[in-house]
């Protein structure tokens, strides 16, 4: 778990950052309305999943990586716990929380794993 701070992500989010958790697609299980659930394939690494219904974002399918980014406040009961910062390079809203910023992402994921300062 997580914050983005891409364009990317905050364009998609509508916010200045995006809260997300990780999952491996088999834990990842909706309970209602997936006849509505649409997909906007942005790139090959990103399968945006939003509610055709209402329009909400709901998670974001990486088959590249073998995972997906379920949104942290989709999950009302997520006990969101933070581990890092990703893309903070690209920051519009600087967060002094102590946990790691990376310039882009960690080395199992493509990126560099450097950090930058807060």
């Amino acid at each position: 778990m997580g914050y983005c701070h891409c364009a990317s992500c905050r364009s998609w989010s509508g916010g200045p950052v995006n809260a997300f958790s990780i999952w491996k697609p088999e834990a990842v299980r909706v309970t209602a309305g997936a006849e509505n659930i649409a997909t906007f394939q942005k790139t090959e690494m990103s399968q945006r999943q939003y509610c055709s219904k209402c329009g909400g974002h709901l998670m974001t399918n990486h088959p590249t990586l073998g995972v997906v980014d379920v949104f942290a406040a989709t999950i009302p009961t997520l006990e969101f716990t933070p581990q890092l910062h990703v893309n903070y390079v690209e920051t519009v809203l600087p967060m002094r929380d102590g946990l790691p910023k990376l310039k882009d992402f960690p080395t199992g994921f493509g990126g560099s794993g450097e950090t930058v300062p807060e």
